[in-house]
Parts: C-alpha cells; structure tokens; sequence
C-alpha cells in the first residue's frame, strides 16, 4: 500500500526525500529506477546516507 501511494506523489514524495536527505544527491536515473518501489527507494537512500533502514522507511512513511 505505501508503495502504490508513494507512485501515486511521486513529484511530491521526491522533493519531501530532497529535503529530508538534502546532503546526500539523488539523479534522475536513480529515482526513476526506485520509482513505486519502497525497498528500493529505501536501498538507495541507505547507500547514499548510512541511516538505519529502519529510520529511513519511517520517515518515508510519514511523508506519504
């Protein structure tokens, strides 16, 4: 369910990750390829920033 509303606000959900992770830098490319997919959007972020997914999936969900 949280990924098909996160699909749904997708140009929403990307400007809310930008600010949250305003110091680590997202593409394009990246985004597209974890676009409606929670794990992978989660992944990514882990990569770019070392959070615990945990933390991470959290604050998604609190956005969507």
């Amino acid at each position: 369910m949280a990924t098909k509303r996160m699909n749904e606000s997708w140009h929403q959900v990307c400007s809310q990750i930008a600010a949250i992770w305003s110091e680590a830098e997202f593409n394009e490319k990246e985004m597209k390829k974890a676009r409606g997919n929670m794990r992978k959007m989660v992944q990514l972020i882990h990569d770019k920033t070392g959070e615990p997914r945990s933390e991470i999936f959290q604050k998604i969900s609190a956005i969507i």
